[in-house]
């Protein structure tokens, strides 16, 4: 009897329990009446408005592949100047040195090529100075045979002709020799010129093997492209093979989309509302910085198509961190006394709208007309007052079922 007496008072408990919290969940929906406030919510994803990106360039003619031989680790505060990557320079250094050593041989060559030109040049002069002599002694001896026989005189004239053909023949070899040998020590110079500059480059190359980020923040190593491990000391990297990035933690915007139904409703500077999932009761002010120009679906193969937005935040805060999943609330209209009630006591079925209105222990189903929405309420048009009480659809189900 006594057991029988505690299951009727246990059983009463959670009767009364079940009522108060049925009572204590429809007394918080309600008709309100006044200002309303339309938004769009989307999810979206945090990073930095200022960010480098770290990319293996190719050093000067040769260089194409480096190793690492020096890294900071991943997520390692830095400041503006601080090394990040080093690369090995022992490549560098030899072809410095092979260089060297070339061109040392190169201005010797130049050296004894010049002493050589020199010498010949004086050679020919000192030909043709006997040419010339040659020439005018002939030319003294045919007038001497003036008043000789032909054949003598004939004799004389062969000669000077041929004084005259040795002339110039020397001239000329001059002028050649000075076109060859100015074109050779050209040729020569040139060698050095490119030796002195391959050595230059090298040199201008060693203080770049070093990668400093010109920006504070935080370092994030790149990952390999098959593996997906992140780099580490010892790999080789090639040309265009990304190495990381910084991004300044100062300033964060927001990556999100806007669907293509909803893109006459916003532009840019319209402020927005950012929630973290992390911390979705505090609220970050932003305003909308870049609308894209083109429409894309939002997954491969879907039919819903997105216009990419960018948000930039307006404040800073330690608290946001690139890669972050974030809610957006787009601040689209405000409405001046209107009628607006909780999303959860809206029913939608097709093309129609209905609220349930508490009536005693029971619920009066009524049709609206919905209007603009929130991430919390939605503005109706119906025969309602302000302050009558809700219940939820899920609760309206519940007490079918019972």
């Amino acid at each position: 009897m006594m057991n029988h007496c505690k299951i009727i008072i246990l059983a009463a408990c959670v009767v009364m329990f079940t009522l108060s919290c049925k009572k204590e969940n429809t007394e918080k929906y309600k008709v309100q009446r006044g200002n309303f406030t339309q938004t769009i919510t989307e999810t979206g994803e945090l990073a930095a408005v200022n960010m480098r990106a770290f990319v293996m360039q190719r050093y000067g003619r040769y260089w194409y592949e480096m190793k690492i031989i020096g890294l900071l680790d991943h997520g390692t505060a830095v400041e503006a100047g601080d090394s990040l990557i080093q690369f090995d320079p022992s490549e560098v250094q030899r072809f410095i040195i092979d260089r060297e050593t070339r061109l040392e041989t190169q201005k010797a060559n130049l050296e004894k090529m010049t002493v050589e030109v020199q010498n010949r040049k004086s050679e020919l002069q000192s030909s043709l100075k006997s040419e010339e002599a040659t020439f005018a002694l002939k030319k003294l001896e045919l007038e001497q045979f003036r008043f000789e026989s032909d054949k003598a005189k004939k004799v004389k004239e062969l000669e000077f002709e041929q004084a005259k053909i040795r002339l110039n023949k020397a001239k000329q070899s001059i002028e050649y020799y000075d076109i060859i040998a100015e074109n050779q020590l050209y040729v020569q110079k040139i060698q050095v010129k490119r030796m002195n500059e391959e050595i230059k480059n090298a040199y201008d190359v060693l203080p770049k093997l070093t990668i400093r980020t010109p920006i504070p923040g935080i370092f994030q190593v790149a990952r390999k492209r098959r593996s997906r491990d992140r780099l580490m000391i010892g790999d080789e990297v090639y040309v265009g093979r990304a190495l990381g990035n910084v991004p300044d933690l100062t300033w964060i915007k927001v990556n999100t989309v806007i669907n293509e139904t909803d893109f006459m409703k916003i532009y840019e500077g319209q402020p927005v509302n950012v929630r973290l999932d992390a911390l979705p009761n505090v609220v970050f002010k932003g305003e909308i910085a870049k609308i894209s120009r083109l429409c894309r679906p939002i997954e491969w193969g879907s039919k819903r198509k997105v216009f990419d937005v960018e948000v930039k935040i307006l404040v800073t805060d330690e608290r946001l961190k690139p890669g972050m999943t974030v809610s957006c609330e787009f601040i689209c209209s405000n409405l001046s006394d209107v009628f607006f009630v909780p999303l959860q006591c809206v029913e939608n079925t097709g093309k129609r709208h209905y609220i349930y209105l508490k009536d005693g222990t029971g619920f009066q189903k009524m049709e609206v007309k919905a209007g603009p929405a929130n991430n919390s309420s939605i503005v109706i048009e119906a025969n309602v007052k302000k302050g009558q009480e809700l219940w939820t659809v899920n609760d309206v189900k519940n007490i079918d079922k019972d």
